[in-house]
């Protein structure tokens, strides 16, 4: 193979995916291609630490020296403008043609466009980049009120860091409750609560109609209804698209993201996807997923340098996700749609709990709360194909720790069956 693997996108996804090939013995060149001009960072720390921080810096996936120590061509500030499959070639925007063996697309996500009158203004924001980072950073020292559109976890953290550094902070959202799918209505009503004690004013079953400006700043936000919200600065927090439309344009099949198969092959099997622009048939569920997280993204990167490397594993990683708001830690194991019951442990009032999900007795996730314990244990279950009972549950960590050794200690009379 003369041209070897290009990775395009430089976020989680893609730096892991180059590391990946290095430490599985890809001898063929790397080439990781990415459109912003710093060296690849962590995302989550964005809506977190970094806006509220004048001092902060953004925290690099790997330190520069890793790059050319690995043999690992990183190219910033570079947009592919279009993939030929057939020549196995890609087009760069501004001129300029790059050949590959393997492709793997780590496209990533952009946030939903808000269609509004005045979203055009200056102050109307949304978080995805380092940049975003920097203008939410710069614009909150100089805002006392800001409205963010969109209860999910992005919006969330958002509101949190910038009511504890001293903005009145209103959060709308369109449905009838906070964070929609992506927990439990119990952790959703918690988290509410824990908020608006803190001072964030929260609107559900709400929408916006306009935003108003003066001298071309956004100045205010209007809802349906007719109330008019100060604001110096509006952040849009309304979910986000998967990156697919080079994939689409180069007849790679896509739905809901880039279709891959169980070692993150797209249509056309020399090209390879990963990370929250793949959609593909999850294991746990059997039904298409598309997850937005730093675990799935990571953990897909490793399977597909495996690909390359010509290994035939089946993606079967446990999924997991967190979100820091405000006081509370939110962790989350597996996929919990389909639940039917679960059991709660620990104290909602003290802001300590985990809620074990289940469909008939098959556990399907666990949530939590400040209660990192309760996290780990599950994603040692969940991994391990243990799913114990619901009264096994509401007797503690400690009878869940000795039935999941009981479990693993069982395995090879279970194997040999």
């Amino acid at each position: 193979m003369k041209n070897g693997a290009v990775i395009v996108g430089a976020g989680h996804a893609g730096v892991q995916a180059a590391a990946s090939l290095r430490e599985e013995g890809y001898d063929g060149s790397v080439i990781l291609i990415g459109d912003e001009t710093e060296l690849p960072y962590h995302k989550p720390p964005l809506s977190k630490t970094f806006i509220k921080d004048q001092d902060a810096r953004p925290q690099p996936l790997r330190g520069e020296a890793f790059y050319t120590g690995s043999a690992i061509d990183y190219r910033p500030g570079v947009r592919i403008e279009a993939i030929d499959a057939g020549a196995r070639r890609l087009e760069i925007s501004g001129g300029g043609a790059l050949g590959f063996d393997r492709l793997i697309l780590a496209t990533g996500s952009r946030p939903r466009i808000l269609k509004l009158p005045g979203s055009e203004l200056a102050g109307v924001l949304s978080l995805r980049s380092i940049a975003d980072a920097r203008l939410i950073r710069e614009l909150s020292s100089q805002s006392e009120d800001v409205v963010i559109l969109g209860g999910g976890f992005i919006g969330l953290e958002i509101a949190a860091t910038l009511r504890a550094a001293g903005r009145q902070v209103t959060v709308v959202e369109a449905v009838d409750r906070l964070l929609g799918r992506a927990v439990a209505p119990v952790i959703a009503s918690h988290v509410r609560q824990r908020l608006e004690a803190t001072g964030v004013r929260i609107l559900t079953g709400t929408t916006i109609d306009r935003l108003e400006g003066e001298n071309g700043h956004v100045s205010g936000a209007v809802t349906s209804g007719g109330e008019r919200m100060p604001a110096q600065m509006v952040i849009i927090g309304i979910g986000v698209m998967p990156n697919v439309e080079l994939a689409e344009a180069a007849g790679i099949a896509t739905a809901n993201g880039i279709r891959v198969d169980q070692q993150m092959r797209s249509s056309i099997r020399e090209i390879l996807a990963i990370g929250d622009a793949a959609s593909y048939r999850h294991w746990f569920t059997g039904a298409d997923v598309r997850l937005e997280s730093v675990q799935n993204a990571t953990d897909q990167a490793r399977l597909a340098a495996r690909t390359v490397l010509g290994h035939t594993d089946a993606y079967s990683a446990v999924p997991w996700f967190w979100s820091d708001i405000g006081d509370m830690k939110l962790q989350m194991v597996g996929l919990t749609s389909g639940g039917d019951s679960h059991v709660v442990l620990g104290d909602i009032n003290e802001n300590k709990f985990s809620i074990y999900h289940y469909a008939a007795n098959r556990l399907l996730g666990i949530e939590s709360v400040n209660r990192p314990g309760d996290h780990m244990l599950g994603r040692k279950m969940l991994g391990a194909g243990f799913s114990p009972t619901p009264q096994t549950v509401a007797a503690g960590p400690e009878g869940l720790k000795a039935a999941l050794a009981a479990f693993q200690q069982d395995e090879p009379a279970r194997a040999a069956g």
